[in-house]
C-alpha cells in the first residue's frame, strides 16, 4: 500500500512541472514532406492502417515526457512526429511499466518499436536490433551539497541508490555492490523503481541517498528541482563504456530499416539537430544514426 501511495505522489509531483521549462529556447520545428519513396519501404500492414505504435515506460524526460493517456511530449515526441510526416503515416503512443514490458510488447507484436531513446547493450542485441540516434553518460542525482560526497561509483558502498528496475544502471550498481563486500565495505542497497519520477521522488524525500540514471534525464529534473538536486558523479565512465541509445525495433525488421533510412533523412535536412536543441540535448547527438552501436565491455 504504501509502494503505491508513493509511486502516485511520484506521479503526481511529475504532473506539477512545467513541460516548457526544459527546453532551451522556441524553436519551430518545419512540417516536412512526406516520402513516398520511405512509405513504400513500410511493412504492407502499416501502409493499410497508416499508423506506428510506439511504446515508452512512462517517463524519460527530456526525451519522453507523458502528458496523459497516450500522451506525450519531449524531444522523442518531436522526432518521432518528424518521423511520421516523413513516412506520411500517424505516430501513436503508448505508456506501459518498465523495459521488460517494453521489449516483451515490441516481441509480441503489439508495438512496432520503442523510440526511447533505450539503451543499446550486446546482451540485448541478440533479440533486437537498435537504431541509435544519441550518445548518453551515467551520472546521480543528489541532494543539494552532495552530504554523502558521490564523486564516482566507487563511493555508493555502503548507501541507498535508486535505480530503474531491468535497466543497465541496475546491472552495474548490484555489480558495484559485490565490488563493495569483496572489498571489506558495506553493500549498496539497490533501490529499483519502475519510472524515473519515483526514484528522483525517493531522493528528494531522503528515502534515498542519491538515483543513478542516464544524465540526460538527471539534468532535467535537477532542473525542476528547486535548488534540492546537484549532478554528482559526471563526466566518469561509472561502470560503463561509450552508451549509445535509440530505438528498440524487432530483430531484422522491415521497421527498422525504414527508421534508420528516416532518421537519417533528419539528420540530413537539420530537423534533428534542430529538436536536440529545443531540448539542450546538444552534448548528447551523434554525426549520424546507427544500427547496434553498443559494443561488449572491454
Amino acid at each position: 500500500m504504501m509502494l503505491k501511495q508513493f509511486r502516485r505522489a511520484a506521479v503526481l509531483s511529475t504532473a506539477l512541472l512545467s513541460l516548457n521549462a526544459f527546453a532551451a529556447e522556441n524553436v519551430t520545428i518545419p512540417v516536412l514532406k512526406a516520402d513516398p519513396a520511405l512509405h513504400a519501404q513500410l511493412p504492407a500492414d502499416i501502409q493499410k492502417s497508416g499508423v506506428i505504435t510506439s511504446v515508452n515506460n512512462g517517463s524519460f524526460p527530456p526525451y519522453e515526457i507523458v502528458t496523459g493517456t497516450n500522451g506525450i511530449d519531449g524531444a522523442s515526441a518531436d522526432l518521432t512526429k518528424a518521423i511520421g510526416q516523413l513516412l506520411d503515416v500517424k505516430m501513436e503512443h503508448a505508456s506501459v511499466s518498465g523495459l521488460s514490458g517494453i521489449l516483451t510488447g515490441i516481441s509480441s507484436g503489439r508495438y512496432q518499436m520503442g523510440f526511447g531513446p533505450i539503451g543499446d547493450y550486446p546482451e540485448r542485441q541478440a533479440k533486437n536490433d537498435f537504431i541509435d540516434y544519441v550518445k548518453e553518460y551515467v551520472a546521480f542525482a543528489v541532494p543539494n551539497g552532495n552530504p554523502k560526497n558521490i564523486q564516482s561509483l566507487a563511493d555508493t558502498c555502503g548507501l541507498r541508490i535508486a535505480v530503474m528496475a531491468a535497466g543497465s544502471a541496475e546491472k552495474v550498481i548490484k555489480q558495484q555492490s559485490e565490488e563493495c563486500v569483496k572489498a571489506g565495505k558495506p553493500a549498496v542497497t539497490v533501490q529499483s523503481f519502475t519510472d524515473q519520477p519515483t526514484s528522483i521522488l525517493a531522493v528528494r524525500s531522503k528515502r534515498s541517498d542519491a538515483f543513478f540514471s542516464s544524465q540526460a534525464p538527471l539534468t532535467y529534473f535537477i532542473e525542476q528541482s528547486n535548488g534540492q538536486l546537484t549532478l554528482a558523479g559526471g563526466g566518469k565512465s561509472n561502470g560503463f563504456n561509450d552508451i549509445f541509445q535509440g530505438a528498440v525495433v524487432p530483430k531484422d525488421s522491415a521497421i527498422g530499416k525504414v527508421l534508420l533510412a528516416a532518421l537519417q533523412e533528419l539528420f540530413d535536412n537539420g530537423t534533428y539537430a534542430l529538436i536536440m536543441k529545443k531540448w539542450n540535448l546538444e552534448g548528447n547527438m551523434l554525426p549520424a544514426p546507427g544500427v547496434n552501436l553498443g559494443k561488449p565491455t572491454k
